[in-house]
């Protein structure tokens, strides 16, 4: 069988990074191939066609300078693999030392595109960084643009989420008794981020007004804190929430892995980003949702919309606190509605999350370069 590593961030727990997620469940998944994973500490109950290597020492998300220099341990390694595929978001230094130092005459490439920094990069930079035999992007917009670029190798594979996690379940009381939420609650759950995706002050600006139109709302927070900058915006959250009087209407999780649990004790999953800037393309905590039949209200967004459709989501224009607080109140007060979104997102993402069928796109890649 052919050897694969995946080159990503430290794949170890806690589980609540949809990224790493993805790269554990497809090599756990895809035992048609030996895959190789970047972990932190060893692993338990992995199947015999994975090998892990352990060569970071902390297992947080946002890697230091120090945690990217371990990557110089896969110079010994790289020859032992028929392909190597980069799963971290290419970017100008690390396409060049992948380029330099872990391409391999053995060895096929493979890169995803999680997300295209427009924001970032002009075309010309994109025709430096992308540099592998095959290019997976996230999206339809970003495969169009590359190929508009003149790339060749491309194909759009959505990411994959593991279905029979995120399902429907009952509300699970001892998450609710630890996060102060009673089964009266109105639950609307926020999984974006607190600096990045323009979202976070106009909740704020909303929040207020949601609770004079629901007495009994419950407002979660399911934001991890990524950098201090997400540390500070979070601490000025708190405070203009208590200057307001408003913090027993709020729930902040940070950091909690079982997030299932999250999406199924609310009513109501929102995401009313103004960009993208810096997310993949598919936020794959929206899909979550979706797979836990949760209803979703959700920005337009050309990027969002490649996936959002009317049968499955609620669409507002981005900024518009009016269109939001309507699709709100007319959710709260229409539960076949919100039963009928939720069914139906729960059909699309087995159609075109689901793990399981998202390998086997990842298996004609692999067995054709």
């Amino acid at each position: 069988m052919k050897k694969i590593l995946l080159v990503t961030r430290p794949i170890a727990p806690p589980w609540d990074e949809a990224s790493k997620n993805f790269a554990y469940h497809l090599a756990k998944t895809l035992d048609s191939f030996n895959f190789s994973l970047l972990t932190c500490g060893t692993l338990e109950n992995l199947p015999k066609h994975v090998k892990q290597h352990p060569i970071y020492t902390s297992g947080k998300m946002q890697m230091d300078v120090f945690q990217k220099a371990k990557l110089l341990k896969l110079l010994g390694l790289k020859n032992e693999f028929d392909i190597i595929h980069f799963m971290l978001t290419p970017n100008k230094i690390n396409a060049f030392c992948f380029k330099t130092f872990l391409k391999s005459k053995k060895a096929k490439t493979v890169q995803t595109v999680a997300t295209l920094r427009e924001d970032l990069y002009s075309d010309e930079d994109f025709k430096k960084i992308f540099f592998t035999d095959a290019i997976i992007t996230y999206s339809d917009y970003a495969k169009s643009k590359l190929l508009s670029l003149g790339f060749q190798n491309v194909t759009r594979i959505y990411p994959g989420i593991d279905i029979e996690n995120f399902k429907y379940t009952p509300k699970h009381l001892a998450t609710m008794a630890m996060f102060g939420i009673n089964e009266s609650d109105f639950v609307v759950t926020y999984p974006g981020e607190y600096t990045r995706l323009g979202a976070t002050d106009m909740l704020m600006e909303f929040i207020p007004n949601l609770v004079s139109q629901i007495p009994n709302l419950k407002f979660v927070f399911a934001c991890r804190i990524k950098n201090a900058r997400d540390a500070q915006k979070k601490d000025d959250v708190v405070l203009k929430l208590q200057k307001a009087g408003l913090l027993d209407k709020i729930v902040f999780t940070d950091t909690f892995s079982d997030m299932p649990k999250i999406y199924n004790l609310s009513d109501i999953v929102i995401f009313p980003v103004n960009d993208m800037a810096g997310k993949f393309d598919v936020p794959l905590a929206v899909v979550e949702a979706m797979a836990c039949e949760k209803p979703v209200i959700i920005s337009k967004i050309p990027v969002l919309e490649e996936f959002a459709k009317g049968g499955n989501s609620v669409k507002i224009e981005k900024g518009n606190l009016k269109q939001l607080e309507a699709a709100i109140l007319d959710l709260r007060d229409n539960l076949e509605k919100r039963s009928l979104l939720g069914r139906n997102a729960r059909k699309y993402v087995e159609e075109k999350f689901d793990i399981k069928n998202v390998a086997k796109q990842y298996e004609t890649v692999y067995n054709q370069i």
